[in-house]
C-alpha cells in the first residue's frame, strides 16, 4: 500500500498535480491541512480515498481539526499541528498522540519535512509542496508504504527546484 502524505498546499494545486505525475498511482492521500478551500479539487485529482484535516488557514471549513485512521496494524492521528505548538517543539504532539493511542502522528504547519520517533510514536511531517521552508527550499511530500509483512516505511521526497 502506497500512501501519499502532503500538507500546506495553500490553494496551489499545480504542485500536487506535479507530484502525482512523478509518483504514479497511489492507494490513499492524506492531507495535513492548510488546503484553503481546495477540498473538492484535491479529491478530484486522485482516484483513491482522501483524508484531510483543517489547518490554521482553513477558515470556514467543515473539516475536522483531527482525525484518526486505522491503516493495517497502525492507529494514526492526523492533525495540522498548530494546536500543539509544533513550531516550538514536538513533545506536546508526541505525548498527545501517545495518550490517544496513536502509533503514528502525521502533521504539517511548519512547512519543514520530518520523520522522527519520540517515545515510540512516529512523527511524520511532509513539509510543503508549495511554500517549503527547509534548507534548499524544495517542495516536499512524504510516503507511508506498507510492505508485504504489514510494516510501515516512511520516506520524504522533493520536487526538483526548477518546479518550485
Amino acid at each position: 500500500m502506497k500512501i501519499l502524505i502532503i500538507s500546506d498546499t495553500h490553494g496551489f494545486l499545480w504542485y500536487l498535480n506535479e507530484v502525482l505525475k512523478k509518483v504514479g498511482p497511489i492507494d490513499m492521500l492524506i492531507h495535513c491541512g492548510d488546503i484553503q478551500k481546495d477540498e473538492e479539487p484535491v479529491k478530484i485529482a486522485v482516484n483513491c480515498p482522501v483524508y484531510m484535516v483543517a489547518g490554521n488557514n482553513d477558515l470556514g471549513t467543515l473539516l475536522e481539526k483531527e482525525i484518526f485512521l486505522d491503516i493495517g496494524k497502525y492507529h494514526i492521528m492526523v492533525t495540522h499541528g498548530h494546536r500543539y505548538s509544533v513550531g516550538y517543539g514536538l513533545d506536546m504532539l508526541a505525548a498527545s498522540a501517545k495518550k490517544k493511542g496513536a502509533d503514528i502522528v502525521m502533521f504539517g504547519h511548519t512547512h519543514v519535512p520530518l520523520i522522527k520517533k519520540i517515545d515510540n510514536v512516529t512523527l511524520v511531517n511532509p513539509g510543503s509542496i508549495t511554500i517549503p521552508r527547509q534548507s534548499g527550499r524544495r517542495p516536499s511530500y512524504a510516503f507511508m508504504e506498507i510492505d508485504r509483512d504489514g510494516e510501515a516505511h516512511f520516506t520524504v521526497a522533493e520536487l526538483m527546484q526548477e518546479q518550485a
